[in-house]
């Protein structure tokens, strides 16, 4: 029963967050960002995901699975290839994933890529399958805190697996998480 009554509230304040008339609000509680961090168990990711497929209005928002992209990005660079570099790169082998430096596209990139794309098309981009970045060096913070994401000026809605724990947010329960230029729901 605390799921249905928990989910129902957190999709409510979504829903209310995401309203056109409630964008300046969503800009301010964000420091200047529109960003939303959708939190919730990550033992109740799958109940969370079909509520979300079920609720969200697919002429308004697309869905980025960053699961997809993942394997996307091994399938590109090949296996073998791909398990030769992240070897080599240890201890810094999270630079296979996110390299600002590299002129190689990356995991990060295609990711960017994917909201970029997603909000030429007038579409809100909703990120699903985030527990991907856990240990890839990518954090919400790469993203939301990016000067391409804040040239956007539509929300970019994050669903993201973690629990609060007082003052603190913490990704798959493990690694503290910011929320600077994000408002947590």
């Amino acid at each position: 029963m605390a799921y249905l009554d928990e989910h129902r509230a957190k999709f409510d304040n979504l829903k209310a967050v995401l309203d056109k008339k409630n964008r300046t609000q969503l800009s301010l509680i964000a420091n200047g960002g529109y960003s939303i961090l959708f939190t919730y168990p990550p033992k109740e990711e799958s109940l969370y995901l079909d509520k979300a497929m079920a609720t969200l209005d697919m002429e308004k928002f697309e869905i980025i699975d960053i699961s997809n992209l993942f394997v996307e990005f091994v399938e590109e660079y090949e296996i073998d290839s791909f398990v030769e570099v992240y070897n080599d790169l240890k201890p810094n082998s999270y630079k296979i994933f996110m390299d600002a430096a590299g002129s190689d596209t990356d995991l990060f990139d295609m990711v960017m890529n994917a909201i970029k794309e997603t909000a030429k098309k007038g579409l809100i981009p909703v990120l699903l399958r985030t527990g991907v970045f856990y240990g890839t060096g990518i954090e919400n913070i790469n993203i939301t805190q990016n000067s391409e994401i804040d040239e956007l000026n539509i929300p970019l809605l994050i669903f993201y697996p973690g629990e609060i724990e007082g003052e603190h947010h913490h990704f798959l329960n493990a690694k503290q998480s910011s929320n600077y230029r994000c408002t947590i729901i």
